[in-house]
């Protein structure tokens, strides 16, 4: 952390009136406002005149609740537009991989599915024939069903991810005596659970002796923008959905996501 410097107080203090109408659900009265910010409502006035002046805050006349202004809007509009979601996740791989202790990896939706954009390998390392742009299978990678279960809102398949799918199915089905789903109701428990869970975990179907979860990383607008990816030797990885490894690769996911201005992280 830098050094902490010298600033101006009543600008952090009034910075406690804007992230309250930020948490709100909705506009607020003068005397909820002021609650939530932790300051008496004459106090929590002076800065609602200023904010005003400046457009920060807005006030309707004919409710005086008080609501975030246009100054606001335009503020967070040109902050998303600056936002690199992959280059925030990278920072952040480092202090993952203290907690977690496996391989690392970033993956985004590409040409041809989830592509690897970026990895991070562990000191206890294994041998795996992935590499950077490698494009992950949908049924059999963590990395694939994650992004088929959440490129889509709710229970649906994306396009694209519908297309990929239905390519991956048909190889299965030429495969006889692979352990692999074979039709569309197959796949639909296996993302029912992803969707549930929060995470998408694989053992051993994508490398034998190797397990993976992935986990979503989500935008402001709600749309998957990329995956958080651990992997490891079925010797040392603990697959267990509430074990070291997906727990904090989970809240990893989810804080970015909030970060990036997600509102349901």
């Amino acid at each position: 952390m830098p050094p902490l410097r010298a600033g101006i107080q009543s600008v952090e203090v009034g910075y406690a009136l804007l992230a309250a109408l930020a948490a709100a659900p909705g506009p607020l009265m003068l005397r909820d406002l002021a609650a939530a910010a932790g300051m008496n409502a004459a106090k929590a006035h002076r800065y609602l005149v200023s904010f005003q002046r400046l457009a920060l805050v807005s006030q309707d006349l004919a409710t005086n609740r008080y609501d975030l202004g246009p100054a606001a809007l335009k503020l967070g509009l040109a902050s998303i537009s600056r936002l690199d979601s992959v280059k925030w996740a990278r920072e952040r791989l480092p202090l993952l991989m203290n907690q977690i202790g496996h391989t690392l990896a970033l993956a985004v939706w590409g040409n041809q599915g989830p592509t690897i954009v970026h990895w991070e390998e562990s000191p206890r390392a294994i041998t795996v024939n992935l590499r950077l742009g490698d494009v992950m299978p949908l049924l059999t990678s963590a990395t694939g069903l994650c992004f088929a279960a959440f490129m889509a809102p709710g229970e649906s398949l994306h396009p694209r991810v519908a297309l990929l799918m239905d390519e991956e199915l048909a190889r299965s089905q030429r495969l006889a005596g692979a352990d692999l789903p074979v039709s569309r109701p197959q796949v639909t428990p296996l993302l029912a659970e992803v969707r549930q869970r929060g995470l998408a975990r694989v053992v051993g179907s994508l490398l034998p002796g190797v397990g993976g979860f992935c986990a979503p990383v989500f935008d402001a607008d709600g749309h998957l923008v990329l995956g958080m990816v651990a992997l490891g030797s079925l010797a040392s990885f603990d697959v267990a959905w509430d074990g070291p490894v997906a727990l904090p690769l989970a809240a990893a996911a989810r804080q970015l996501s909030s970060d990036l201005g997600f509102p349901g992280a």
